[in-house]
């Protein structure tokens, strides 16, 4: 028999909040929950991707500290 008094609370229907809107109900040991990213926004999945880093970090940081290599 699991002891009463140690297991969190567990919330049925707990909304799911982004941007102040409710998304859906999931059940969870909180009452409400915020999201930041969701899968309607997150870019991965929205086909918005942007390449951020086009060189490489070698080559970053050879540049930033004015080196050259041994192949050049």
């Amino acid at each position: 028999m699991p002891k009463s008094s140690i297991h969190p609370n567990w919330f049925e229907s707990a909304p799911v909040f982004y941007d102040g809107k409710p998304l859906c109900l999931i059940g969870s040991t909180k009452k409400e929950l915020q999201v930041d990213i969701w899968l309607a926004n997150h870019p991965f999945y929205n086909n918005s991707q942007v390449m951020i880093d086009s060189e490489g970090r070698v080559e970053k940081f050879m540049k930033k500290y004015r080196l050259t290599t041994n192949e050049e």
